[in-house]
């Protein structure tokens, strides 16, 4: 968990609604007894999970996003992210509320016309239907401290029979895969790997020089200051801490793709699917296909027919002074060097 005084150095917009936190965790406590009675039902995940991965900043919302807004696939909504110790009864609650198949005489007129949509703000996007990073689920399993790394010992203590049978209820409650962020677990896919029967792993990479420059626009944004880190600590966290702004960015960016590439390289091809941000905004029916194609040498049809944009305005364009680009070649520079040493 997060300390208070690093709650505190977000910016004004950015603080959690101490109150909302307070009644969430009321709601869930009394929920989650029914849960764990309900979840005793499900075993593990039928269909492929959809698992969207890689750097901050890289295009995963975006990614997520599209994955939501086709309607093939089940994702944590923003209203059911606050159901994070009972998602079954929040997925059952999401649809008594939005689905129009369950409406009556207009008693919940004003949710008909709910949708979700591309906007977003440093991964938070708006909306009751948008899709939600859901973390707070995620770390009732994967405890991460200091760095968004479990070694063998610790992922031996989780409670995988839990995770799988909830993610399985989030299945059957829509009866559709299920596509969601996973990219807190960036550094221990091997273990998902391993876990999951039915998986695509989507990786989203992003030119480095772009991917660095809008990271370090995150950190003056959440925090207000180049120096607070920001997003997902790799294993590395502690050498970058000690470096300047520029190179913890490039570092934290090249290690922990670095991680995600490591792993993936073991895992079977149809269980992998390495997207660039640049190439998806250009044409996002060829990253369908290719979606497809994993899922169905998984034993999964999606539907035939690509119905989402045909293109994204891509945010790649230099932002920054001439000086500070600078900076950010040299720290980008300074990783690939180190990777090329024999």
């Amino acid at each position: 968990m997060k300390t208070l005084s690093e709650h505190q150095q977000r910016q004004t917009s950015y603080q959690r609604n101490t109150g909302l936190e307070s009644l969430l965790n009321e709601i869930n406590s009394l929920l989650a007894p029914v849960e764990a009675g309900v979840r005793e039902r499900f075993g593990k995940p039928r269909l492929p999970l959809i698992l969207v991965v890689g750097a901050p900043r890289s295009g995963t919302t975006l990614v997520t996003q599209w994955l939501a807004a086709m309607g093939g696939f089940a994702y944590p909504s923003n209203l059911l992210s606050r159901f994070f110790q009972a998602p079954y009864i929040g997925a059952l609650l999401q649809q008594m509320l939005t689905d129009p198949a369950y409406q009556f005489r207009d008693e919940f007129s004003e949710l008909k016309n709910a949708r979700a949509s591309f906007d977003s703000s440093l991964g938070k996007t708006s909306g009751i239907l948008a899709p939600n990073e859901f973390w707070y689920f995620w770390r009732r399993f994967f405890p991460y401290q200091d760095v968004h790394y479990l070694d063998h010992d610790a992922l031996a203590q989780i409670d995988s029979a839990t995770f799988l049978a909830e993610l399985a209820a989030l299945e059957a409650a829509f009866d559709k895969p299920l596509a969601m962020k996973g990219m807190i677990a960036n550094c221990n896919l091997d273990y998902l790997d391993d876990l999951l029967d039915r998986v695509v792993f989507v990786y989203t990479k992003r030119r480095p020089f772009f991917n660095v420059q809008s990271l370090l626009t995150a950190r003056l944004k959440y925090s207000g200051n180049l120096d607070e880190w920001y997003s997902f600590r790799p294993k590395e966290y502690a050498m970058l801490k000690k470096m300047d702004p520029y190179h913890q960015v490039a570092g934290q960016i090249h290690y922990l793709n670095q991680a995600i590439e490591t792993a993936l390289a073991r895992v079977s091809e149809e269980r992998r699917l390495v997207v660039d941000y640049e190439d998806f905004c250009e044409s996002p029916v060829r990253v369908y296909e290719r979606l497809h194609a994993c899922c169905q040498a998984q034993g999964y049809e999606m539907a035939p027919d690509y119905s989402g944009p045909k293109q994204f305005a891509t945010t790649d364009r230099v932002t920054v002074p001439e000086d500070e680009a600078r900076l950010i070649h040299e720290a980008i520079d300074h990783f690939s060097t180190e990777t090329a040493q024999p």
